[in-house]
């Protein structure tokens, strides 16, 4: 029986794992292996809200094992070690709890087809102090640390009757490091109906940080003026043009010499994937770790092993790289699916073409800008407000119906609503 092993389980991995599990697992065709090192997954757009409290990750992860009972895959906890290629084997190395113990000893798996899924960290540039000093929200474990920090701040804070401000710095004006800071603005507002009368948004003092001339750099500059403007709204001081060369444990340093003082600071500037993917197995990797793909996301030294999602350098036909968004990851998941399909029966893979269908980006419950992109907009529309909050929500719907299909998902969103009138608006525990 062939064997088909999926490394990493975000948006693309658990995806075509789900996917082969649904048709070559059930059917017995081939037995399919999902790896992660950790034992639920969360959809990773949604980590700002996490951090806020605005989120319940308890109620929205999902469990690996139990969704791979569900979908007719395996599933192995344990973190990638190496490749060897000859063997077609994966090591994985051994895996113990917080006090050391051993809980999983080092294993191989076998495998016929690898699918590398691993997705991206953050990538500090090496600026000095980052590491040390600034929380990175690229897992749920960061998130929960930014709120349990946030919850502590507004703690102390309360505690002198609402002497002085919390001062969070962002550095990094991507989506994430955006849509953090309005929701932030949204979970000082929360806490106002939750005794903390004496908060209000002059007590949250947010630095928004870019190094280039915008924020959201990657999306078309309208959506960018529109999206500083209603941050600027909220009280969010946005600095562009503005290099952060130092982190300490009270603030920041720009290129400037400028301090700019901050309690809490989220490192948001880039990503990376993981450094143990330099060369991995003696393939090809660029210089951010990203594993270098031919079109038909097949790697350019193996036929036998794919790689998706932000773990993959994948070429557009005008020269550009495929952008890492949870919209290619998806996309990606699609085609490698249908290739792996086609490589079993024989037939011819098909080159993945990535199809941008916009961006939105939310600033929590105050707005949602972005830009549609298709057939029917002969081009790029900017969509903002009550529609653009719609599609916005709709995208995580997508990635909940290719794990769960129409019906469960309906209910998830039945749940959602009562839950709202069940749970508080923010997590505060």
């Amino acid at each position: 029986m062939t064997k088909i092993i999926v490394v990493g389980g975000g948006a693309g991995g658990l995806e075509l794992a789900t996917k082969l599990g649904r048709t070559l697992g059930r059917k017995k065709r081939a037995q399919i292996t999902l790896v992660d090192r950790k034992a639920s997954h969360l959809w990773k757009p949604l980590l700002h809200e996490v951090a806020t409290g605005s989120l319940d990750e308890g109620v929205d992860a999902l469990s690996y094992r139990a969704h791979a009972k569900n979908h007719y895959f395996d599933f192995q906890m344990g973190s990638l070690n190496d490749i060897d290629r000859e063997r077609k084997v994966i090591a994985l190395s051994e895996f113990k709890d917080d006090h050391g113990e051993l809980l999983m000893p080092s294993r191989e798996l076998e495998y016929d087809i690898l699918v590398m899924a691993l997705g991206s960290t953050s990538n500090d540039f090496n600026t000095p102090g980052v590491r040390d000093n600034c929380i990175f929200l690229d897992s749920p474990e960061q998130a929960h640390r930014f709120r349990t920090e946030m919850n502590n701040q507004f703690l102390k804070l309360h505690a002198k009757n609402g002497q002085g401000t919390v001062d969070i710095a962002i550095v990094g004006a991507g989506a994430t490091g955006v849509e953090l800071s309005a929701e932030l603005h949204n979970a000082v507002k929360e806490l106002r109906t939750y005794g903390f009368g004496d908060l209000d948004s002059s007590k949250l003092n947010v630095n928004l940080i870019e190094a280039g001339e915008r924020i959201l750099p990657a999306l078309p500059p309208r959506i960018s003026s529109a999206a500083h403007s209603e941050l600027t709204k909220l009280g969010v001081n946005v600095r562009t043009n503005t290099m952060v060369t130092q982190a300490d444990a009270d603030g920041l340093t720009t290129k400037d010499g400028d301090k700019i003082p901050a309690q809490i600071m989220v490192w948001a500037a880039g990503i990376k994937a993981p450094d143990f993917m330099k060369d991995i197995g003696g393939l090809e990797t660029n210089r951010i770790n990203q594993l270098v793909v031919k079109n038909t996301l097949q790697t350019t030294l193996d036929d036998n092993i794919f790689a998706i999602g932000d773990l993959a350098q994948c070429t557009q036909a005008d020269g550009s790289f495929v952008p890492p968004r949870a919209q290619a990851a998806h996309q990606m998941a699609s085609c490698a699916f249908s290739n792996i399909i086609a490589k079993l029966n024989g037939r011819d893979l098909k080159d993945y073409i990535y199809k941008d269908k916009g961006s939105l980006v939310s600033l929590s419950r105050f707005s949602t800008v972005g830009s549609l992109m298709g057939n029917l907009t002969k081009g790029s529309m900017m969509v903002e407000g009550r529609i653009a909050r719609i599609v916005y929500i709709s995208l995580y719907r997508m990635h909940q119906m290719a794990l769960h299909g129409l019906i469960k998902t309906s209910l998830m969103m039945l749940v959602g609503r009562i839950n709202r009138v069940l749970r508080p608006n923010l997590k505060l525990h």
